[in-house]
């Protein structure tokens, strides 16, 4: 059970070098913000990982917070890049 939890975090730790990659060099805004997101899902399954390996539930409020703050950034840099805005102000006043 030990060697496939760590041989799944040595293949996320692969991957993760690949999608840094991708958001470095990415063609696009919309590419590096795909990897982006990615680059979150993959460090959440990575700290879900070793908070198994190392049998403690600690881990996992670290995980519920990452995967928001994913969201949102994921959320806001796709309006931008879509809007060239975040939040819409009126400045009529």
């Amino acid at each position: 059970m030990m060697t496939f939890i760590i041989a799944a975090i040595v293949v996320i730790c692969l991957s993760m070098i690949a999608v840094i990659y991708r958001m470095v060099k990415g063609p696009s805004a919309s590419d590096r913000v795909v990897a982006l997101d990615s680059l979150g899902v993959s460090l959440i399954s990575l700290i879900a990982l070793f908070s198994v390996l190392v049998e403690t539930s600690f881990f996992l409020e670290i995980v519920l917070l990452l995967a928001i703050l994913s969201f949102i950034g994921t959320v806001a840099f796709s309006k931008f890049i879509e809007k060239g805005d975040i939040i819409k102000r009126d400045n009529s006043r």
